[in-house]
């Protein structure tokens, strides 16, 4: 299930709680495994086949950071092709990474709206609990979160 879009865009009106949509294809690649890892999340799982073979991950892993920069990068590209008028999101709850990300792994997201209300300080804002779980190509959960975003609102002098 999607949700509308007017021609001006997707406001906070057009957000509908109990929808879900469904989006993103993205390739994780052994290179970008790494280069992420070596910037940002170091640990030798991250970096080698011959330390992460060692661990429990039995070969090369992305990092957990990585998974969430790889579906903000889903969500993002969703959110330009409906044209969605955001303000960012003040941050998210019940990060879980529940197995993992290989390179050559295809990951995909599902969002549903939990709920939304508007901001009682500023009316030109609506606010969105969204539940977002990320998929392997097997539709295996591998990273599931709950965030709250903020939107703006059409007519922010409407009910």
């Amino acid at each position: 299930m999607s949700q509308a879009t007017t021609p001006d865009g997707h406001y906070y009106e057009d957000i509908t709680p109990r929808t879900i949509e469904r989006f993103g294809a993205y390739k994780v690649t052994r290179a970008e495994v790494i280069e992420f890892a070596a910037k940002y999340d170091p640990q030798p799982f991250h970096l080698s086949d011959e330390a992460a073979a060692a661990t429990h991950f039995g070969r090369l892993a992305a990092s957990g950071w990585h998974t969430c920069a790889m579906t903000m990068a889903m969500v993002v590209a969703n959110m330009k092709a409906k044209r969605h008028v955001g303000y960012g999101a003040p941050g998210i709850e019940d990060l879980r990474w529940l197995i993992p990300v290989y390179p050559g792994d295809t990951l995909r997201c599902e969002c549903e709206i939990l709920s939304k209300r508007r901001s009682a300080s500023r009316p030109e804002i609506g606010l969105f609990r969204m539940a977002t779980s990320v998929f392997n190509q097997h539709d295996q959960p591998v990273m599931r979160f709950t965030s709250t975003g903020m939107a703006a609102v059409r007519d922010p002098a409407a009910p």
